[in-house]
């Protein structure tokens, strides 16, 4: 992408009424004003709080929030000129039920309060699977203990992956840990049975893995 075209796309969600774009500092140094406050004053409702974090061009979010009108979506993003897209399209079409939070996943319990969020998505993260680059995977100890402290008692985790890596490695861990898996699968779209939520909506790479024949793996969680 150029760069004329992400500061035209950085120039334009700064007008839209459903892109969040904190500062560092508003987050850690400060309560920042939304924290805890998501459904009263964004979506102006009490229904259930969903993330997706790492949300990329937000198709995934704008797709769960055409398709469960009766809940709230965030997609949360560093590069807000990948979500852009997502904000757009959400915007042109009336989908008053999903937003954008630009931030790094790494503070997400600065912006939001305890027990606030019913479920998380995480879909098709980088893998990262060098050695060193085990503290940047968005399933490990550390990030479990983030998403935890933002989850209510019974909320859920959904991993959506085509990495066999991450999907061996989370697994592991969830194991390791005593966390709580309620749903695993190495190739959900050939599983008969699997979650309808999980196979009814792709992102435009997902269908493209689909179409090399590349298996999408699945786990469902919860933390303990």
């Amino acid at each position: 992408m150029g760069s004329k075209n992400k500061l035209r796309r950085f120039k334009e969600n700064e007008t839209f009424s459903n892109v969040f774009q904190p500062t560092r500092d508003e987050l850690v140094e400060s309560q920042f004003k939304l924290k805890g406050q998501w459904r009263t004053e964004v979506f102006k409702n009490n229904n259930p709080l969903v993330l997706e974090l790492g949300c990329g061009k937000g198709e995934y979010s704008v797709a769960l929030a055409q398709k469960y009108p009766d809940k709230n979506f965030i997609g949360i993003d560093i590069k807000g000129a990948r979500f852009w897209r997502g904000a757009k399209t959400a915007i042109e079409n009336g989908i008053s039920n999903v937003a954008f939070l630009r931030t790094q996943i790494e503070l997400i319990d600065h912006a939001f309060a305890e027990g606030e969020v019913d479920e998380i998505w995480i879909t098709f993260p980088d893998p990262q699977i060098k050695y060193k680059r085990t503290k940047h995977r968005m399933t490990n100890a550390t990030f479990l203990e983030r998403y935890k402290k933002i989850l209510k008692p019974d909320g859920v985790v959904n991993l959506k992956t085509d990495s066999e890596f991450m999907h061996g490695y989370t697994l592991g861990l969830l194991h390791g840990a005593g966390h709580e898996v309620l749903y695993a699968n190495h190739n959900v779209y050939k599983q008969e049975g699997s979650p309808e939520e999980v196979t009814s909506i792709q992102t435009f790479y997902e269908s493209q893995y689909l179409e090399q024949n590349k298996a999408i793996t699945y786990i469902r969680f919860k933390i303990k």
